[in-house]
């Protein structure tokens, strides 16, 4: 084949890429094939009514071997972020002036001129109630359980 690029060494290129694919190995299917099934609207929702709490495939699995099903060799999953959640503690911090209050408490330290003032423990308290609450609305976003036990 002139032109192609490929060099092949032998008179024959058909044996010169059977000795080639002979040492490549496949690698070896660690699973089973999926089995496919077509269900209409209703049965596919009927069954995850059914399913409750339950994955589909291991409820259908279930339903069809009963307690003999072989259990799945998996790694379970942790549930994703909770975007809602996420989108309140995101809020909370476009919301609060803790920026805005910890960089005036910042230049005061700086110069050495911290006032305690009524209005400076508000602020300060008003920054740690905004912190804290950002604290267990992203806790509760990322699914961690706190430290404290709260």
């Amino acid at each position: 084949m002139s032109g192609s690029g490929i060099n092949y060494q032998g008179d024959n290129p058909t044996q010169a890429f059977q000795e080639a694919a002979a040492h490549t190995s496949k690698p070896k299917a660690k699973h089973a094939p999926p089995f496919s099934l077509r269900l209409t609207f209703d049965e596919r929702e009927r069954l995850r009514r059914e399913a409750g709490s339950r994955s589909l495939g291991a409820y259908i699995r279930h339903r069809l071997f009963g307690d003999e099903a072989s259990p799945r060799k998996f790694k379970r999953r942790k549930p994703g972020p909770d975007h809602a959640q996420l989108g309140r503690a995101l809020g909370i911090l476009g919301q609060s002036r803790l920026t805005a209050n910890m960089n005036q408490i910042a230049k005061a330290a700086n110069m050495g001129a911290l006032p305690v003032t009524p209005e400076l423990s508000d602020e300060l308290h008003e920054a740690c109630a905004d912190i804290q609450a950002m604290r267990h609305a992203l806790i509760a976003a990322l699914g961690i359980k706190p430290e404290d036990g709260s």
